[in-house]
């Protein structure tokens, strides 16, 4: 499910600066296999939690939202 403008309280100073590739995917409309394509072709960016985990960082999200709409 695309993002729609109500959803941008994901990108209020304040809130959560990564989201999980899940997350990612449904905030841009994409699958999870394409977030990890997205990441590797550097379209998106990422952090590594503590713990080895993927996030992808909402700045990179809101920009390529920006891009198609």
């Amino acid at each position: 499910m695309p993002m729609h403008s109500d959803d941008f309280d994901y990108f209020v100073p304040g809130t959560a600066r990564s989201v999980s590739l899940v997350q990612a995917g449904q905030l841009l409309g994409l699958s999870r296999r394409a977030v990890y394509y997205w990441i590797r072709d550097g379209r998106l960016r990422t952090v590594r939690t503590p713990m080895g985990s993927q996030r992808v960082l909402t700045e990179s999200i809101r920009s390529h939202w920006l891009e198609r709409y």
